[in-house]
């Protein structure tokens, strides 16, 4: 299992793009590994070719450096391998966090099976009675402990499915059960009614992104003293600009409300430099840097949780090649194909939920080691009072709601506070983004 970033400790295994006697050149993708941030190809790098598949698709949790595959020299016989497991190999090493959790499921079992202040009417239990309740709870979890032809992802499988692992039959070799014939495993007609007996809840395992992301939110909010500073702005004059651009664009580009916020949220940043800086603990030593670019990451929702791909140098980018960049990382971040240069780092980021009709307002987490966070409620039309010759007349004004996150060992409240009023400036005098 290759580490495809720096904070990767273990990857679950993605398609095979490849499969056993085919051969590879350097740079072919070998198979797609889910990391800690993304889905990635895993490119091999020597020639080779493909003799056993070791981890299938679907294995999940890997410990950097096991062997997921095995490789040989060109003309060399893969039969030979057709057999070949892990055991064969003196098996593998798991991550360090898991350890614990092999120990004490291993060491709960003899205590269970010995125990002196058990009743003597418990180890005379009918065995008919005992095979009923293995598809529930504990004792499912005992009775996979207990079986030992079964991979750790079967094992993992059987659990989620509640699956009978003693009535099946291993397809793998020496009779291992495989994922495979977890998934295949269909209850027998009379299984029916205890189904309806069943738990009330499904656990779902956080996949490796989604503990990434618990831990940064985490830490996020215990190390960094939130503060929140809110205002409304008027985006009339925005939505006109931003008709009138897409309409002379001749579909060259198509601008969103998005774009312009990004843009002005960089030039914010210039004005007010304090808040495009991050703390900074290396070497012993304690800093605020400040950056000299306004590099915008931009919170993109995607089917494994989270990411900001950044706008590199959107202060000095335009508004169509603004618009051009979030397009194109929006769609790899929800395909997961973005390069670890392309979310990781950033001086600011932006986080709008403005498509959600819904959502009028809402406070953001800030992203470490980031000193502010921009939060991005829904567009609103609001009847205001202006006055005119003939009196006061109502008109209606577009407005959002937007709230900044600052971290107070960074941003002073009153530098929040500055920062807030330069992004509401340039949002409602729109023709400074073309200057």
């Amino acid at each position: 299992m290759p580490a495809l970033s720096p904070t990767m400790t273990a990857g679950n295994i993605g398609a095979w793009q490849k499969q056993p006697g085919d051969t590879l050149a350097p740079g072919d993708v070998l198979v797609e590994i889910e990391t800690d941030k993304a889905q990635m190809d895993f490119e091999f790098q020597e020639d080779g070719v493909l003799a056993k598949i070791l981890k299938e698709t679907g294995e999940k949790d890997v410990a950097v450096g096991n062997p997921i595959a095995i490789m040989v020299e060109e003309g060399t016989d893969v039969a030979e391998f057709e057999s070949f497991t892990l055991d064969d190999a003196g098996g593998e090493k798991e991550p360090p966090k898991e350890a614990p959790k092999e120990e004490a499921s291993e060491s709960s079992e003899p205590a269970e099976s010995s125990s002196d202040t058990a009743p003597p009417e418990e180890s005379k239990e009918p065995a008919p009675k005992a095979e009923e309740t293995d598809t529930t709870g504990e004792r499912l979890q005992s009775a996979l402990d207990r079986e030992p032809n079964l991979s750790p992802a079967a094992r993992k499988l059987a659990l989620e499915k509640g699956v009978p692992v003693k009535s099946l039959k291993g397809t793998g070799p020496g009779g291992r059960i495989t994922i495979s014939d977890i998934e295949k495993y269909k209850p027998a007609a009379g299984a029916a009614p205890a189904a309806a007996a069943g738990p009330t809840y499904e656990d779902i395992p956080a996949s490796s992104m989604r503990k990434t992301i618990a831990n940064r939110l985490r830490e996020s909010m215990n190390q960094n003293p939130h503060y929140f500073v809110s205002t409304t702005l008027s985006v009339t004059k925005l939505l006109k600009l931003r008709e009138a651009l897409n309409a002379a664009s001749d579909g060259k580009y198509k601008l969103s409300v998005n774009d312009f916020l990004i843009k002005a949220c960089a030039i914010a940043c210039r004005k007010v430099p304090a808040v495009n800086s991050s703390w900074r603990e290396e070497g012993g030593q304690t800093v605020i840097r400040q950056h000299n670019v306004v590099d915008v990451s931009v919170a993109v929702s995607t089917p494994v949780g989270l990411m900001t791909p950044i706008v590199k140098n959107a202060d000095s980018i335009g508004l169509s090649t603004i618009s051009a960049a979030v397009k194109d990382l929006g769609k790899r971040a929800r395909d997961g194909k973005l390069k670890p240069e392309e979310y990781q780092g950033g001086t600011f980021t932006i986080s709008n939920m403005g498509m959600n009709a819904a959502v009028e307002r809402f406070t953001a987490v800030i992203n470490p080691p980031q000193a502010a966070i921009l939060a991005v409620g829904t567009t609103r039309k609001v009847a205001i009072p202006v006055e005119t010759e003939e009196g006061t007349v109502t008109e209606w004004d577009d407005q959002i709601v937007v709230t900044g996150s600052f971290d107070h060992k960074v941003v002073d409240g009153a530098v929040g506070g500055e920062w807030i009023r330069e992004l509401k400036k340039v949002v409602e005098n729109p023709l400074e983004m073309m200057l």
